[in-house]
């Protein structure tokens, strides 16, 4: 994916792709604090520092294999007011951060042509293209975090909703859960699945 792209549209993709990143992190961090959990907090994640959140291996997983990863927030569940939903909110926090931001970044594409002659006229391709990458990326992130595939975020929302004799079972798949991404990646499943599930989300905007 990095290869086909020019100088100045990786440019513009790099703090897109962070800024997706942070805000799924922060998002995963901030609602665990309002579940009683601080964890994130005194590890000094709940902040927009990119940096503090990037996985090196999973950033450059997203330019060259199409999806990538930040590095995990860390969430104590014991600290819970109530487990499950608690878990759940958590691990839809994020998801739901960045379709949230796709949001946004659609909707300052559609009025960017009727606030053009507010924005200085060499400033309009690259904010264009800033948003439709940002689309493009928190879709992405949202539609491939919620794979019930361990240990992302959509396994933990059908863990905590299956009875606990299920929930064992997918829970124990987290070890191989690399493994299985991996396989769907090279094999091309995985990229049709985003593909086609990014068409759907799309088609509702």
């Amino acid at each position: 994916m990095l290869f086909s792209l020019s100088f100045d549209q990786i440019i513009i993709l790099i703090p897109v792709f962070l800024f997706a990143l942070t805000v799924h992190e922060f998002s995963h961090g901030y609602v665990a604090s309002l579940c009683g959990d601080q964890t994130a907090k005194m590890q000094g994640r709940l902040t927009f520092n990119p940096l503090t959140h990037l996985d090196p291996l999973g950033a450059i997983a997203i330019f060259l294999i199409g999806f990538g990863w930040a590095k995990p927030v860390p969430v104590d569940p014991r600290n819970f007011r109530n487990y499950k939903r608690d878990m759940i909110l958590v691990a839809l926090a994020g998801p739901g951060a960045n379709l949230l931001t796709m949001l946004v970044s659609f909707l300052g594409l559609m009025i960017l042509p009727s606030i053009s002659g507010m924005i200085p006229a060499f400033m309009l391709q690259p904010i264009s293209l800033m948003l439709q990458w940002s689309i493009y990326i928190n879709s992405l992130l949202a539609i491939f975090n919620m794979i019930p595939i361990p240990p992302l975020d959509g396994s933990k929302v059908l863990i905590c909703s299956l009875p606990p004799k299920q929930a064992r079972v997918v829970a124990s798949w987290e070890r191989y859960g690399f493994f299985i991404i991996l396989i769907l990646a090279f094999t091309g499943i995985l990229g049709k699945f985003i593909h086609l599930m990014q068409q759907v989300l799309f088609s509702l905007l």
